[in-house]
């Protein structure tokens, strides 16, 4: 399938909405489970996976029907790749840098330290090679994937004390999302993998020393505001995590070509409104954090210039031993190069500037 056709398709949901296309309904029933790594209580990114299963029942005329289960219901929250691999379920809706350890190739269709913000992401993928070059990836794991979702920039999570500089991170038990852990245990820190609805336990129980998560609302939500005193930022491992829809081959390819267009639109849908939605509700939740006593602070200067360091480092090593990294990254690297030059010039001085004004 044609990368540039999915924002193209997307154009579908606006014509089929006002009517279900003849071609629909001569359609067969089909029947899917999707598995989420999310819990329901997040209603921003799980709900990304209820969007796009209500659009492809509402543009199949409910002909094509999507069961959405959280983290734990039909397979834990790390165990969604080997299922749709294996075909016990249709499909997932996840972050592809929780599966990093079967391939590190993985976490670039999501997020990779100092990599591309949510923009970037989606112009790599959809009118990039990104898409292209992925696919290619995931069709070794019998998948084929589609965007859906993107968080934007993310906080860098929550400390019981504060850093100072970046010796604090030597030690320190973090609960990171995915591949960031690898960066954090060369600076010295101790990457803890937990799903996000046993992070807070974790925290409280004294487990771990800190934790991230996505931002302020979904942060809100999980009360690690209650346990840890400092929130720091940025998330410099997630300038714009992109979710990923991820589908058993078998099972894509049994659909009609009408079905397929419905999965396409529906994915894009869902992947727009998924990062608006966090850029609605993140703002008051942020006040409200704040309101109620928690510490704002960014990372040092030598923590961040120690993480890009060792980032950079690390992806070199992973492009001399791993040869589908090295294929993919090489792709995202200079793209991501070109656009930073654009950005500078453009989006960052601007932002620059209107930040800076009394609104």
């Amino acid at each position: 399938m044609d990368r540039r056709s999915l924002i193209k398709h997307a154009g579908i949901a606006g014509i089929l909405t006002a009517g279900v296309a003849p071609a629909v309904h001569a359609q067969q029933a089909v029947r899917w489970r999707l598995g989420s790594s999310f819990p329901k209580s997040l209603d921003t990114i799980f709900g990304a996976a209820e969007v796009f299963a209500q659009k492809v029942r509402t543009l199949s005329g409910g002909k094509f029907e999507i069961s959405v289960h959280a983290a734990g219901e039909l397979t834990p929250a790390f165990g969604v790749v080997d299922a749709v691999q294996q075909n016990s379920i249709e499909c997932a809706h996840t972050a592809p840098y929780y599966f990093f350890g079967k391939d590190e190739t993985f976490a670039i269709g999501g997020a990779i330290p100092f990599g591309l913000n949510s923009r970037q992401m989606s112009a790599w993928t959809f009118e990039g090679n990104g898409l292209k070059l992925m696919r290619e990836f995931y069709a070794k794991y019998n998948m084929i994937s589609f965007p859906c979702g993107n968080t934007g920039a993310q906080m860098g999570g929550w400390m019981r004390k504060e850093i100072k500089t970046v010796k604090d991170i030597k030690g320190l038990k973090f609960r990171i999302g995915g591949f960031a852990g690898k960066v954090l245990e060369r600076m010295g820190g101790v990457p803890q993998s937990i799903p996000g609805g046993e992070i807070y336990a974790a925290l409280e129980k004294g487990t771990i020393d800190a934790a991230e998560w996505v931002g302020p609302y979904d942060d809100q939500k999980l009360g690690f505001n209650k346990v840890a005193p400092y929130y720091y930022y940025p998330g410099w491992w997630e300038g714009g995590l992109q979710l990923d829809l991820y589908i058993n081959q078998k099972a894509y390819d049994a659909l009609s070509p009408e079905y397929k267009a419905i999965v396409e639109a529906a994915s894009a849908y869902a992947h727009v409104e998924t990062q608006a939605k966090y850029d609605v509700k993140n703002p008051s939740a942020l006040k409200q954090l704040v309101g109620s006593g928690a510490k704002l602070r960014a990372f040092p200067a030598d923590v961040m210039n120690e993480a890009f360091k060792q980032s950079m480092g690390l992806y070199e090593e992973l492009s001399a031993r791993n040869e589908n990294w090295r294929k993919v990254y090489a792709d995202y690297a200079k793209f991501r190069s070109d656009q930073n030059l654009w950005f500078r010039f453009t989006e960052a001085t601007f932002d620059r500037f209107m930040q800076a004004q009394k609104l």
